[in-house]
């Protein structure tokens, strides 16, 4: 077997080197990455070394002759053999009658030229399966050859420096948006249709430009164009949400800006019999805002609580939290939000819980009636992206955010655009 190796600046300089050097039958043993030349094994060049063999070698010695009794031939030879021998007979016999010779005179034995050893069957068979293995065997070392260029090529064009997708302006809000939590499926679509207009004919393509069209988009998400707080003509007002988002908090709120600011009569109506003093809370506050309060413990003793309460303005439903991932307790709680007169039902979600529950509860709440979502304790949240994403997936109304625990100071009406800038905003 003859090797050779090789050191090429690319595969088709080496496969025409090997063809011409060793054949068309020769194969490719080893490839790998080198350097060459450069300073102490810097800034040298990329080569490739390839070594390659051939079967195409020197010629062996003939065997050592052999007696012609030492020959095992096949019958065929055998007869062969035998005629050769009878038409040598023939032809010293008539040289003997032609030329008369000393009766001493010994007739030389006939020179038998050695017969070649045919091939078996089976040898050829075999051989003729060695070279079809042998040919299979080059062509898929030369796919995978070509496989490995082709990866090699994928890296390359991966490290390479990769255009961004989006205008260096708009770079800076998909961070700001992600690092916020807004769903990256979201961003994409944001972003996507600001920069077709940033890179439109007319754009001026500033960085106060790119802010303005990441505004509008995320404007058109947010805004609402009816009011955020209680309708002066609402008559009851539920509030529904999952345990420790702050209900009864928000409640006591609410009801003193009635009571303070709107003047108008409270009444309170709690259905949280499940957890320990929820009652006694909201007691409470009923006693400090001067405000009549019924207990219910079941749907039936709603209307006794209505007619109790029927000289109110506007009354006030503390619904017990419960784990409203389960659909059961959403159903159940469905009984108690059946009313007389106009209502309002508010979902009350904590901006410090993750998105992936908010979604679960309000996709089990929407199976029913939800008019306004409120959010409550962005005091203790960096992260405002939940809102956008909820209001993406659900067509509900942004009302309030509260952010503190005084009452009734901590709570106001979402600012769409004081929002925005929360959300736009640069905090390294």
């Amino acid at each position: 077997m003859r090797v050779k190796r090789y050191v090429v600046d690319s595969m088709p300089d080496a496969l025409q080197k090997i063809r011409t050097d060793l054949g068309k039958d020769a194969v490719i043993l080893n490839t790998k990455e080198i350097r060459s030349g450069g300073f102490l094994g810097l800034f040298g060049k990329k080569k490739i070394e390839v070594i390659a063999a051939t079967d195409a070698g020197q010629a062996q010695p003939a065997p050592p002759a052999m007696s012609p009794a030492a020959i095992k031939t096949p019958p065929a030879a055998e007869a062969q053999l035998a005629k050769l021998i009878e038409e040598a007979s023939a032809a010293a016999a008539k040289k003997s009658a032609a030329v008369p010779s000393a009766p001493t005179a010994l007739m030389e034995e006939p020179v038998i030229p050695p017969i070649a050893r045919p091939s078996p069957v089976r040898e050829v068979r075999e051989g003729r399966e060695v070279r079809e293995v042998r040919e299979r065997g080059k062509e898929d070392l030369l796919l995978d050859e070509i496989k490995s260029m082709k990866e090699m090529m994928s890296r390359l064009t991966a490290s390479a420096v990769e255009r961004p997708r989006y205008p260096e302006p708009l770079l800076k809000f998909e961070r700001l948006l992600l690092e916020h939590e807004v769903s990256p499926d979201l961003v994409e679509k944001l972003l996507g249709k600001a920069a077709e207009e940033f890179e439109g004919e007319f754009s001026p393509k500033t960085d106060e430009y790119a802010y303005e069209l990441i505004k509008q988009q995320l404007k058109q998400i947010l805004y609402s164009p009816y009011n955020k707080g209680i309708a002066s003509d609402t008559r009851i007002a539920h509030f529904v949400g999952p345990t420790g988002v702050g209900k009864t908090t928000t409640i006591a709120k609410l009801a003193a800006e009635q009571v303070l600011k709107e003047k108008r009569k409270v009444g309170f109506i709690t259905s949280d019999t499940y957890r320990i003093a929820a009652v006694e809370q909201l007691k409470t506050y009923a006693n400090i805002l001067n405000v009549p309060l019924e207990v219910v413990f079941s749907p039936q003793e709603l209307a006794r609580a209505f007619q109790s309460l029927q000289d109110c303005d506007i009354i006030f439903m503390d619904t017990a939290g419960r784990n409203f991932r389960n659909q059961m307790y959403v159903s159940e709680l469905n009984a108690l939000l059946q009313s007389k007169g106009k209502g309002e039902t508010f979902l009350v979600l904590s901006l410090s819980s993750k998105y992936k529950d908010m979604k679960a509860i309000t996709d089990n709440f929407a199976k029913f009636r939800l008019d306004k979502v409120l959010f409550t304790k962005m005091d203790e949240t960096n992260s405002y992206g939940s809102i956008v994403n909820l209001l993406y997936d659900f067509p509900l109304q942004l009302s309030y955010i509260t952010n503190g625990q005084n009452v009734p100071d901590d709570i106001v009406e979402t600012n769409e655009d004081r929002l925005i800038d929360l959300l736009l905003e640069d905090r390294e």
